[in-house]
């Protein structure tokens, strides 16, 4: 068994060790690559070779992807949520105390005064009332999306002494179990907005939250918000920000992503995406990646995909036997002709499973005997079927 995997980024090498050479062909250019390992490479305009079988994106957004596609062709996406959200909270909590103590543009200052020599500390004693900001402790931050990061998030801001809401509609037993029992639960984004002092948003960039910070939302906050995204840009509409930074509504904006017209604005700090820039960060999610990519292509199972659904077969392959992974459309009676075929064939079922997620869905089937190119054939001869692939045993 070997397979070609494409890297489109430089991958940590820590990740790329999970992979045995013996087994695994790894270059950023190979022919008819079976898997893609990227980070951040647009992938929207690539032509991929009818042979890849999957993408893992070594990070948790999956924006440079085009996911509908690539689930049309039974193309399964990985990511790898959590293995940055240390990085991306302690980089929401640096940008919680910028937006709160103006220490960039004192710095900026300060170094101003090179060359008044011995008048410097007298200056600088003399400037510093320009630089006054509130303290974190007994402010109101709202967190909105409780998932890692946000969570992580959550129990830092309750460790500073700070009040905080936090707003997650979809929130998991596992975020709901990590969170401070201190972090107050919203029912709604209203409550959010009118009574935080702090908001920081954490939630992927979907038709739903695209541009959910604008103007209507911002007239419900109170006057002098401090706003932080380190989560998408496309959640903040610019023009609606950049009026009420400039009407005062809102104190200060710090974000991760840079675009025209935020930079170089009083009281918009602008970061170059820092959220997971950290060697620890960027080995965590190659790691991940590759472990379950390396999972998938030997064994079948789906971890941490994003448009096929947790599917994963605990028993070894059976010896002489092979495992049968077929993503297929969601759609009755697909099982049926799957133990058809089988049956047809005289092949015993030693096990199977089949989940799904919205329209996709994916089954695994352990089969006692080799399947040949003519079975595999039977049964991908249904438009609902949308990739098979044999694993030996």
């Amino acid at each position: 068994m070997s397979f070609k995997i494409q890297t489109l980024n430089k991958i940590a090498a820590c990740g790329l060790n999970q992979l045995d050479r013996d087994n695994y062909e790894i270059a950023s250019e190979i022919n008819n690559p079976d898997a893609i390992l990227v980070r951040s490479a647009d992938m929207h305009s690539m032509e991929l070779s009818a042979n890849v079988k999957a993408v893992a994106r070594a990070g948790a957004g999956v924006n440079n992807i085009p996911i509908p596609e690539l689930t049309e062709k039974g193309v399964v996406v990985f990511n790898t949520p959590g293995a940055n959200a240390n990085a991306v909270k302690e980089l929401v909590i640096l940008a919680l105390l910028l937006s709160s103590r103006p220490a960039i543009y004192a710095n900026a200052w300060a170094n101003g005064l090179a060359g008044k020599g011995d008048e410097i500390p007298d200056l600088a004693e003399k400037g510093k009332s320009q630089f006054v900001g509130p303290e974190l402790k007994g402010k109101t931050l709202g967190v909105i999306g409780l998932g890692a990061i946000g969570a992580m998030v959550a129990n830092t801001a309750i460790k500073l002494g700070m009040n905080v809401i936090g707003y997650d509609p979809f929130l998991s037993i596992n975020a709901a179990w990590s969170l401070d029992h201190n972090v107050q639960h919203s029912e709604t984004l209203e409550n959010i907005y009118k009574n935080c002092d702090y908001i920081t948003i954490h939630v992927p960039q979907t038709n739903d939250t695209k541009g959910m910070i604008n103007a209507s939302t911002l007239k419900m906050m109170k006057d002098g918000v401090r706003i932080l995204n380190i989560a998408r840009g496309g959640l903040v509409n610019n023009a609606d920000m950049l009026a009420a930074v400039e009407s005062g509504k809102v104190a200060c904006l710090v974000t991760d992503f840079a675009s025209e017209e935020l930079l170089n604005k009083k009281n918009i700090i602008v970061l170059p995406h820092l959220g997971a820039s950290t060697p620890e960060a960027e080995d965590n999610c190659a790691v991940m990646a590759a472990k379950q990519l390396k999972d998938f292509l030997e064994n079948g199972n789906i971890v941490n995909s994003v448009n096929y659904p947790k599917t994963c077969l605990d028993q070894a392959i059976p010896a002489g036997g092979t495992r049968l992974c077929i993503a297929h459309k969601n759609v009755p009676n697909m099982i049926a002709k799957f133990t058809s075929v089988l049956g047809e064939a005289k092949l015993n079922i030693a096990g199977m499973v089949d989940q799904n997620r919205g329209d996709a869905a994916y089954a695994l089937i352990d089969v006692d005997g080799k399947v040949g190119d003519d079975l595999i054939a039977k049964l991908n001869d249904s438009e609902s079927v949308l990739s098979v692939r044999a694993i030996n045993g």
